[in-house]
């Protein structure tokens, strides 16, 4: 971490959101050769850093979006290739999170009114002098090419404005402003602990043609999040506009979903060949009209640019029914475009915002999927900061905007609410299980314990989490458009279940960590719980109020019941999801956990049949319908090709596709038996009429893999791939557990079943 001697500096003039600064500089003389260059850098808004001309990084979007009041994120560039004799070190910058519009309320510049950039450049030499160069009022400002910039609106560039002149020594920047310092406590400046944003893919077109209304669409035949990559070469001062949306309705462009986000781009055309890439924002599209475009439109003109936080893929799926194999796909999808930066519910309308609720439900999918301990894990720190200082609440959404927009008519005075303030505690405790990393417990075990200690105080007589606002089962597919929370589940139900997991959490992690009287403390809070909900809500004969899909699931789940009761409730359960038709009765609440719920108590059958349906409301039928990402709801378009009246219709949300979890662990059968799979369980449950599936995980200690066929006969082939050092216990129906050490084991069908 540099020892800061800069100065935050900010522009005297504003250069429509987008202006460019520099500093020529000489290095230090009779030192000898310059040995090693580290640039370090941030900003209010996002930059964009070169020097001599170079750009020092290939990421986008940085300082990305923290919790600006109490953590200001800065990267460190090794520049020490690009140094001359004389240098010239430029930023440009674009208002970002930062200043750009944020929610749905058309308001922006929630965390100031000007951009400002922080750098310090550290010049080592051979002798061990040091040079630096430091933002302060030296510095000159400039225009750049772009006019306008916001990430929900889009941006605009005229070619005409474009020069790398500036970035040259000998530039005359006379004309040029100067900058003024901007307060910033250097002591909230903190390094990157995640992934920068990067761009990952490029897409070409599948389909270019004219629409209904003589519109020319684009087609990149995925669901995408990044920006379009334009080359054109036309009359100058002509204008090219890029609309982007996710659907189509009735054969144009469905923008509806996107509210008041433009979700456009401009380019002003130079006269001569032009490349544009908007970097300063970026769009949730598959479709782009185009307008304006000079001559007729080809495939080389046009690539879609995939950006998200540089994320590892670790874990793979695969399995004989194509359409569960797409069904993965688009949770894969889902996670690149709603993890850029933040892990945000959509990337496409006016929102875009950290719901702690969605991250809570699909974090051990997530961290299947790619190595996100470190995303996820910048993220907790976020939330911890916005928490000590709504005394232990935890927000809707992290970074916490919402606290500075008038309270949606839908979400009154609210206080800690479960799942979305459970985010706290259950995010944490899924990094640990994936990764065994028990850092991320001792680093959120206040604000773990600072969550369940806030829901204390919230409880009514009788010990259930009743009395204040919550989401519940939100997105059961019972509520109307209109209304997302009117679900089947007694909302005091799911709180009261979700707070004895909370609490049973916390007390497992003191445990770890050696805490006794805070063990003692939260085991006692989960045992109250647990009586509580058994009072209140569970009959003799294993019913629980409100007769719901959910509740069942979540107590079965969570560990609610047990004996008896439990058996009960499975075969609750069970009748529901088949007198439902298997068609999805869940929401937010439900759906991670009502396939774990009916596998764990013999109703493996019903899972798959639930996992395997087409109709709507089911996993499969966005699916059926083109989906190539995980939507908000399960009919966020209808089945006559129109989109879901309700306001709130994202096509890109990954917090359903939380199945997939249950997909790897039991039809791809590797499940952690250890935090971090320091011993792993290979149980693959085949059903649903499934042939074959093969999975594999890069985890901490090796990759992990298992294959399986199954026969005419229901015989099953099996074949695992085990790291050296690591056993797996293979665990398969009505069959003794067998351990295997490291090393590539086939298990023959004759031996499978011995």
């Amino acid at each position: 971490m540099p020892d800061w001697s800069a100065v935050l500096i900010a522009p005297d003039h504003d250069f429509a959101g987008a202006p460019l600064l520099r500093r020529q500089f000489d290095l230090d003389e009779g030192h000898g050769d310059v040995v090693k260059a580290m640039l370090h850098a941030t900003a209010h808004g996002v930059f964009e850093a070169y020097l001599n001309g170079a750009p020092v990084s290939d990421d986008v979007l940085s300082p990305g979006w923290s919790s600006y009041e109490w953590r200001l994120r800065y990267r460190s560039y090794d520049v020490t290739a690009l140094v001359e004799p004389t240098s010239v070190l430029g930023f440009g910058l674009g208002n970002g999170w930062y200043r750009g519009r944020l929610g749905w309320t058309g308001a922006g510049s929630f965390y100031g009114s000007e951009l400002g950039v922080l750098a310090q450049l550290e010049i080592e030499f051979a002798d061990g002098h040091v040079q630096r160069v430091l933002t302060d009022d030296s510095w000159r400002a400039g225009p750049s090419a772009v006019l306008a910039n916001d990430l929900y609106d889009g941006e605009t560039i005229d070619a005409r404005l474009r020069s790398q002149d500036w970035l040259g020594a000998g530039f005359d920047d006379s004309d040029w402003v100067g900058v003024h310092p901007l307060e910033r406590d250097l002591a909230t400046v903190t390094p990157y602990v995640g992934p920068p944003v990067r761009r990952r893919a490029e897409i070409a077109p599948v389909a270019i043609w004219t629409s209904p209304s003589g519109r020319t669409l684009v087609d990149f035949g995925q669901n995408l999040v990044g920006w379009v990559r334009l080359q054109v070469t036309g009359p100058e001062g002509s204008t090219v506009t890029l609309r982007h949306a996710e659907v189509l309705e009735h054969d144009e462009l469905g923008v509806r979903p996107l509210r008041t986000a433009k979700a456009t781009d401009t380019f002003i055309l130079s006269g001569g060949p032009d490349e544009f890439e908007p970097t300063f924002t970026f769009h949730g599209f598959r479709y782009v009209e185009v307008d304006g475009f000079p001559g007729e439109l080809t495939a080389d003109a046009v690539t879609a640019v995939v950006v998200t936080s540089d994320l590892e893929r670790i874990g793979t799926f695969e399995c004989s029914e194509e359409l569960l194999n797409q069904l993965h796909r688009n949770a894969v999808w889902g996670t690149l475009g709603n993890f850029l930066d933040v892990p945000t519910d959509c990337p496409q309308r006016d929102e875009r915002l950290g719901w702690t609720g969605d991250i809570a439900a699909f974090t051990p999918s997530a961290a299947y999927l790619f190595d996100v301990q470190a995303f996820l894990g910048d993220w907790l720190l976020d939330l911890a900061a916005e928490q000590r200082a709504a005394d232990g609440m935890v927000a809707f959404v992290i970074p916490d905007v919402l606290k500075f927009m008038p309270p949606p008519e839908d979400f009154p005075d609210a206080d800690s609410t479960a799942i979305w303030s459970d985010a706290s505690v259950w995010v944490p405790w899924a990094l640990w299980q994936a990764y065994g990393d028990q850092r991320v417990l001792a680093d959120q075990f206040d604000s773990m314990t600072a969550h369940v200690r806030r829901v204390e105080t919230l409880l009514s007589p009788a010990g259930l989490w009743d009395t204040t606002f919550q989401f519940g089962d939100w997105l059961d597919p019972s509520a109307p458009p209109e209304n997302a929370a009117l679900a089947k589940a007694d909302s005091g139900v799911v709180a009261t279940a979700c707070l004895f997991r909370s609490a049973t959490i916390v007390a497992d992690t003191a445990a770890l960590l050696g805490r006794v009287d805070e063990e003692a403390h939260f085991r006692g809070v989960a045992d109250r719980a647990r009586e509580a909900f058994r009072t209140a809500y569970v009959s003799a004969d294993g019913r629980i109020s409100s007769d719901a899909v959910t509740v069942y699931a979540l107590a079965i789940a969570f560990g609610l019941l047990d004996g008896p009761t439990r058996a009960a409730a499975g075969d609750r359960l069970a009748e529901l999801v088949a007198e439902g038709g298997y068609r999805i009765q869940t929401g937010f609440a439900g759906t991670p956990f009502v396939t774990d719920a009916l596998t764990a108590t013999g109703h493996l059958d019903d899972a798959y049949r639930l996992l395997l349906e087409r109709e709507c409301p089911s996993w499969l039928y966005p699916v059926t319908m083109g989906a190539t990402t995980i939507w908000e709801r399960w009919d966020s378009m209808l089945p006559d090709g129109t989109i879901n009246p309700g306001e709130m219709t994202s096509f890109n949300h990954y917090a359903l596709g939380a199945v997939v979890d249950w997909m790897h662990r039991t039809i791809g059968g590797i499940a952690p038996l250890e935090p971090g799979y320091a011993k792993v369980l290979v149980a693959p449950q085949p059903g649903g009429g499934l042939s074959w599936a093969r999975s594999a995980l890069a985890t901490r200690h090796g990759r992990v893999a298992v294959s399986w066929t199954q026969e005419g006969s229901g015989a099953l082939q099996l074949d695992v791939e085990v790291p050296e050092g690591v056993t797996a216990v293979v665990r398969l129906p009505g069959q003794p557990d067998r351990e295997l050490t490291g090393g590539s084991h086939s298990l023959p069908a004759a031996a499978a079943l011995a």
